[in-house]
């Protein structure tokens, strides 16, 4: 007949069997004693009846295993290892079983966590540096015209010019941020409107004309014939081709074509199924390799002082990336420098192209 030990250990091992997070037992001699399938999954189960110090090789957790067996007090601790090349960050919960000699301990992967809070800094410390510049700027030109450009009219002529010029920017990107904060809340709202997707691209197309136009700049169309019937947001997706449109004027340069077209594809391999393509198409400069992966991130410029330059807020394609994700397409991009950049919006296919 088992004894009473062998019988906390079976009762435990049921025990973590049912929990949601990798979880073994650490018994006598500090020997693993028992572990569930998800801690099978990172650590093993070949550390069954091992040494936890030979499993787990990290010294915090040593450590912590080691006080709540010696002081039967709850442990936590945060530790870092390395899953198949990757930082993997770990919370380890440590809590001996009643008056047993028995020590629960559970894994909880909190790289998401982790990760999350690293791009809540990393946007907030971006903001920062974007609103930092123009706002000192302005300060500056202020201090000067209530001292030494009091009384020159030129001076306050020009100066006045740039501080609008830098309100205008700080405008811009509280615009941006409001419009993104806006786009992620709807993100996983499916749109339910039918729209013209053809007619809509024209519209987008005639209202930035007077843009083109001041840059002699030319756009060319070809978007067929018809009424192009698609399930959308077409206020986002205005926002969407004016967005890319724009950026096409902008750094194309000047005296320059800009091609803007519709094509059908009869399987996406992303989407799985047919969709419809609008190529935006410049003759610019063009885009390094390495900065295509990166375009859509909040704040990434490839060219951060020409972006500024040209009224950029680094979060443009950071919107249209997640509109498309409401949307269920995606955002090609491709590009080569000196030949000018593609930039392909993809959407799924359901619709009846007169």
């Amino acid at each position: 007949m088992p004894d009473q030990k062998q019988q906390q250990l079976w009762a435990a091992q049921d025990l973590i069997a049912a929990f949601p997070l990798p979880t073994l037992i650490i018994g006598d001699e500090h020997v693993i004693v028992a572990l569930n399938e998800l801690a099978e999954d990172v650590l093993g189960n070949a550390v069954l009846g091992r040494h936890f110090a030979t499993a787990v090789r990290h010294p915090k957790l040593v450590a912590a295993v080691e006080q709540g067996l010696t002081n039967r007090t709850p442990q936590t601790v945060t530790y870092q290892i390395v899953e198949n090349g990757e930082d993997v960050n770990y919370k380890g919960h440590l809590q001996v079983i009643g008056d047993t000699d028995l020590l629960l301990f559970s894994l909880e992967n909190v790289s998401g966590a982790e990760r999350a809070e690293q791009m809540r800094r990393d946007f907030i410390a971006n903001v920062s540096h974007e609103l930092r510049t123009p706002l000192t700027s302005v300060m500056g030109f202020i201090e000067t015209l209530r001292g030494p450009a009091r009384n020159d009219a030129k001076a306050q002529d020009r100066f006045l010019a740039i501080m609008a010029d830098e309100a205008e920017r700080m405008n811009r990107l509280v615009g941006d941020l409001l419009s993104l904060s806006r786009v992620q809340a709807e993100e996983r709202v499916r749109p339910n409107t039918q729209i013209d997707l053809r007619a809509l691209l024209q519209t987008t197309l005639k209202n930035l004309n007077p843009m083109a136009a001041k840059n002699n700049v030319t756009l060319q169309m070809e978007l067929g014939t018809g009424p192009l019937s698609f399930v959308g947001d077409a206020d986002q997706l205005i926002q969407i081709f004016t967005n890319l449109i724009e950026n096409a004027i902008k750094y194309g340069g000047a005296d320059q074509t800009v091609d803007v077209t519709i094509e059908h594809v009869m399987h996406d391999p992303v989407l799985r199924g047919p969709a419809i393509e609008i190529k935006i198409a410049d003759q610019g400069p063009g885009i390094a390799p390495l900065h295509l992966p990166r375009l859509t991130e909040r704040f990434y410029r490839a060219d951060g002082h020409r972006n500024r330059q040209l009224g950029g807020t680094g979060l443009g394609l950071a919107i249209v990336k997640h509109i498309l994700n409401r949307h269920r397409g995606r955002l090609k991009i491709s590009s080569q420098v000196g030949q000018g950049s593609q930039f392909t919006v993809v959407l799924p296919s359901i619709v009846n192209d007169g």
